[in-house]
Formats: structure tokens, sequence, C-alpha cells
């Protein structure tokens, strides 16, 4: 009877004098050690300050709504409330760009401001996927900082663009192409023609016999929408290809892939996506980068 009362009694830890649960692992005990005041006190405190945030603010599921508690307050009415207010800001924002002219609105420096300022955000919005954060481009995408323009770099000239798009499907939008001349003309003057357009921008000399025997080839050609001078023409929206500026890329065999197989590049018609205000702000925008004319 002793040793069976006695297998029960509490087991003391030797080093802390402290009792143990009476658990063992591979020789490890747990002491039983008591919670520390601080801890029950902030423990009982978060049980109080869970109630009160259960009665205060909205807390239990119902049916078809919620408990709105004691003050009826709730993260989604006042995200709404802000978001209401600052639709009526950007209303008058919008009104002052709408009532005022593309030229107005970059003389006044208060108009200016706002308008980059809107026009930031829905560049990089709508435009910043296909020409870069910063309007920088890529291949196939124009470069919205430089001085060349396909369809032309004035406020009325970019705001079209803007509004109707290029190959977009709106009847009043920009329609030019390039074609491919593959079926037309010979790997050799397709070579020749390629030598002649990079002699125009000063890639290769002009004396070189290649580039002189595509200048027939280019003037037969491509004369009529680059012109002969190869300046291009903004109303067809063809390059301009004396200025080392490249869409696609200057690389002679990107240039005889172009010219076999011709380009046609798309832009959507933003005017059938965007309010008026915001098709000016990105008027606005686009032409500050630096390549406004």
């Amino acid at each position: 009877m002793s040793t069976a009362h006695e297998s029960h009694e509490p087991h003391v830890d030797a080093k802390s004098g402290r009792t143990t649960t009476g658990h063992e692992w591979d020789g490890i005990r747990e002491l039983n050690n008591p919670l520390p005041r601080w801890w029950l006190w902030t423990f009982y405190a978060c049980i109080v300050w869970s109630v009160a945030y259960w009665l205060v603010y909205p807390a239990w599921p119902l049916i078809s709504s919620t408990t709105n508690g004691f003050l009826g307050w709730n993260s989604r009415t006042a995200v709404e409330e802000q978001l209401s207010d600052l639709k009526a800001l950007r209303a008058t924002s919008s009104a002052r760009l709408d009532a005022a002219s593309l030229t107005e609105i970059e003389k006044s420096p208060e108009l200016l401001a706002l308008a980059r300022a809107e026009g930031r955000v829905a560049f990089a919005d709508n435009c910043a996927p296909c020409h870069g954060a910063g309007g920088g481009g890529a291949k196939g995408f124009p470069n919205l900082n430089d001085d060349d323009w396909l369809w032309g770099g004035s406020l009325p000239q970019i705001e079209a663009t803007l509004l109707h798009g290029i190959r977009s499907g709106d009847d009043a939008g920009h329609q030019g192409n390039m074609p491919g001349f593959a079926g037309v003309l010979s790997r050799p003057q397709m070579s020749d023609a390629a030598e002649y357009v990079r002699s125009l921008a000063g890639l290769v000399p002009a004396t070189d016999p290649a580039a002189q025997r595509g200048a027939p080839v280019f003037k037969a050609n491509c004369a009529v929408c680059h012109g002969e001078d190869g300046k291009g023409k903004v109303d067809l929206g063809s390059k301009n290809l004396t200025d080392n500026i490249w869409l696609y890329g200057g690389d002679k065999a990107t240039i005889m892939q172009t010219i076999a197989q011709g380009r046609g590049g798309v832009m959507p018609a933003w005017g059938q996506r965007l309010p008026t205000s915001t098709i000016k702000a990105l008027t606005v925008y686009v032409h500050t980068l630096g390549g406004g004319q």
C-alpha cells in the first residue's frame, strides 16, 4: 500500500524545487510553473476588450445582414464615403478640363498641372503596357519622348489619335498600313532597298553599291508613301526613314523583314472607353513628355 501511495506523490524537481506535471519524455520532465501574474491580467483584459469590441462594432453575421454595433460604424461605409468625396472632387476637376481647350490648358499653369497629374495616372492605367511607364516605347510601340511622330505630334493630332485609334475599327481612326512586298520584289531587290533605307539614315554610305541599286527600287515602290526624300508623310502615318529612329529596328535583317511582310500596328480608340476630360489630360501629358510639336 505504501508503495502505491508513494507512486502518486508529485515529483519535485531537485534543482528548482517545483513540482512537475508528471509527464516524462526520454528522461525530460515538464515543470508545473504557474502563469505569470501580468500574463493572466493581460489575458483577462483581452477578454473584456473583445466583449466591448463585439458590442461597439459590427461583429456577428445574421441571415441577411450583421449586427451593427452601438456606434453604427463600419469600414465599408467609410470607404464608400471617401470614394464618393473623391468622385465629387474629380468631377470638379474634370469639368474644368472639359470647359477648357487644349491650348488653354497648356497656357494655364494650374490647369496644366491638373492635366499632367490626371494624365499621368490615366497613362499608367491605359497606355504604359504598350508604350512603357515613361513613354519610352518598345519594339513595335512608338517612343513618345522623341520628336518622331507617325501621325503628328501637335495637340490636335495627338488628341485625334487617342480618340479614334489606329486601325481600331473606328471609321475616323488612322487606317494606313504598310503592305508586304515579298510577292512584288525579289530577295536581291529587297536587300538593295534595305541598304538604301539604311543609307538614308546614315548607317551606310550613300555610295554603297547595294544602296545605289536600291534607290530606283525605293523610288518605284516606297516613295509614294515615304516620299522621295524618305522623310515620311504624317497624313499616311508613314515613317521618317532619315532620322535613325526605328520602330521595329534599323538592322538590315529587320528592315528586310519589314519590306517583305509589311507592318500594321494597332491602337485602341480610347474615345470609346475614356471620358473627354481624361482624353484631354492624356493629350496634354503625352504632348509634354518631351517631343510634342
